[in-house]
């Protein structure tokens, strides 16, 4: 890819292809040429395009977030694992919710495919601890977890950097707790980012680009901001711009 201006902030956007298969996909990523950004493939989009289109993304120079979060027996996400760490993406997660010995079963496969394959790079494996859909009220009365959502969120962090994993899913209001439970360098991803104006949809905990930055989160995912927008690629600069700001060069 070429030089792009604002390269440190755009490597630190992940923009999330939630489409439902990939000739939309692929329009995005046409308009989004030459910008580092991170590129989001979840569950939609892979159980529709499959393995072969992550291989694309990585072809064009992407680093890749696969967003399947395996929550299942330790045996079967180690498997997980092992098979997603061979497909050489950049960034894959897990749901914390499944306990400490399914996420050190999930870290065992990671490492045990790259020990099978030196030409492959590690992942940045990370845990989802709530999402950003789901307010307190659901937490405590869907779910049945008492206390606050930022109490919950932190547990989780703090079991994940226990069983070596290398950072979480939260909402941008969590960043500065997990940070300080966990350490400056636990890696926070965090979706629930909406540009001043936009639309919320179905997120509950949300921030600016800006401010989820100034915040100390270090990934900041995007979806219907940018995929939904009249012009993405001016909508997913408009968003560099403003994390630009906080960024430490």
């Amino acid at each position: 890819m070429t030089e792009y201006v604002h390269t440190a902030a755009a490597q630190r956007l992940i923009v999330a292809l939630d489409y439902p298969d990939v000739a939309q996909a692929r329009k995005l990523i046409d308009t989004l040429q030459g910008i580092p950004c991170y590129i989001k493939v979840g569950m939609q989009l892979f159980y529709a395009a499959g393995p072969q289109f992550v291989r694309e993304l990585k072809e064009k120079g992407y680093s890749v977030f696969l967003d399947l979060k395996m929550h299942d027996i330790p045996n079967t996400v180690k498997g997980g694992a092992h098979s997603i760490t061979r497909l050489g993406v950049d960034m894959f997660n897990v749901h914390a919710a499944g306990g400490r010995e399914m996420m050190k079963a999930a870290v065992a496969g990671m490492e045990q495919a790259l020990s099978e394959d030196a030409t492959l790079q590690r992942p940045v494996l990370i845990a989802v601890t709530q999402l950003t859909s789901t307010s307190q009220q659901t937490m405590n009365e869907d779910i049945g977890i008492p206390g606050s959502v930022e109490e919950t969120v932190v547990r989780y962090a703090s079991l994940a950097h226990e069983c070596g994993l290398d950072g979480v899913v939260s909402s941008p209001l969590e960043g500065p707790a997990i940070k300080a439970a966990c350490g400056r360098s636990f890696v926070t991803v965090t979706p629930g980012v909406r540009p001043a104006g936009a639309d919320v949809a179905d997120q509950t905990r949300i921030m600016t680009p800006g401010r989820a930055m100034a915040a100390g989160n270090d990934y900041l995912v995007v979806g219907r901001p940018i995929t939904a927008a009249a012009d993405p690629r001016a909508a997913a600069e408009q968003i560099i711009e403003e994390m630009n700001e906080h960024v430490n060069h």
